[in-house]
C-alpha cells in the first residue's frame, strides 16, 4: 500500500447510460415523478428507514431531506424511455463514504415498480458502481441490507458482491430490531464484473420484446 492514495468522495454529477440516466437528486426536479412512480406502492419502502407517505408533501420534504444530506450523495434515476423522454422512478445513495480507507457503500436504494426487474435498474447500479471505482479510485464497495430482506440480498448476489457474513443486531429499523447481512465488491474485482454487466446491458442480448437472453448471473457464471 505504499503507493496508495485517498480516495475521492462523490460529487454532484450526471452519469449517463444506455438505459438511464443519474442525476443529482432534487426534491424540486425530481419529486413529483417520484410520488407518481410509489404513490400507492407503499411496499417499496418496506426494507427502508423511512416510508411509506400518505401525502406528496411528505414524500417531497423526505426527498428534500436526501439532497441535502452531506454525509450521503443521492442520485435519482431516470430510465429512458423510446419516445425520448425521462422521468425519475426511484433513487439510490452513495453513502458510509471513507475515502482515506477507500471504502464506501451503495444503499437506500428505493426502485418504483417500473424500475424494478428493468434493464434502467441495473444499468443504474453498473453506472454508480463504475464511478465508484474508475472515477473516484474505491477499493472496497460495500451492499448492506436486513438479513430478512431476501429481494436485496438476491440483488446483492447477482450483481456481483460477494457476501461476508451477518452481523447481529446490527441496528434498530422503524422499532424493529436488524440483523445485516453484509456484502463487498473490490477493485480488483470490479474488471470482470464491469465485462459481465456490459454483455449483458448490450442490446444484443435482448430480444423485440425487451426480453434478456442470457442472465446476468449466466453471464458471470460463463466469465469465470
Amino acid at each position: 500500500m505504499a503507493n496508495w492514495k485517498s480516495a475521492r468522495p462523490p460529487q454532484a454529477i450526471t452519469l449517463d447510460g444506455q438505459w438511464s440516466r443519474l442525476e443529482p437528486l432534487t426534491a424540486a426536479q425530481h419529486g413529483h415523478s417520484i410520488w407518481l412512480a410509489v404513490n400507492g406502492h407503499d411496499s417499496v419502502w418496506t426494507w427502508l428507514s423511512d416510508g411509506p407517505y400518505a401525502r406528496e408533501e411528505d414524500c417531497l420534504q423526505a426527498l428534500h431531506a436526501k439532497e441535502n444530506d452531506n454525509a450521503s450523495r443521492f442520485f435519482a434515476i431516470l430510465p429512458k424511455q423510446p419516445s425520448g423522454t425521462t422521468a425519475a422512478a426511484g433513487y439510490a445513495s452513495l453513502m458510509r463514504i471513507d475515502p482515506p480507507n477507500g471504502v464506501i457503500e451503495v444503499g437506500n436504494i428505493m426502485f418504483s415498480p417500473q424500475l424494478q426487474r428493468t434493464r434502467a435498474a441495473t444499468e443504474g447500479i453498473y453506472l454508480m458502481t463504475r464511478y465508484v471505482f474508475e472515477e473516484l479510485g474505491f477499493r472496497r464497495y460495500e451492499w448492506k441490507c436486513n438479513a430478512l430482506n431476501l429481494p436485496s440480498r438476491r440483488a446483492a448476489e447477482r450483481f456481483g458482491f460477494t457476501f461476508e457474513g451477518i452481523f447481529r443486531q446490527h441496528m434498530v429499523i422503524k422499532g424493529r430490531s436488524r440483523d445485516s447481512a453484509w456484502y463487498s465488491m473490490l477493485d480488483s474485482e470490479w474488471p470482470d464484473r464491469k465485462l459481465t454487466f456490459e454483455r449483458w446491458l448490450d442490446p444484443a442480448n435482448f430480444d423485440t420484446e425487451g426480453n434478456q437472453i442470457q442472465s446476468l448471473t449466466s453471464l458471470a457464471n460463463t466469465s469465470k
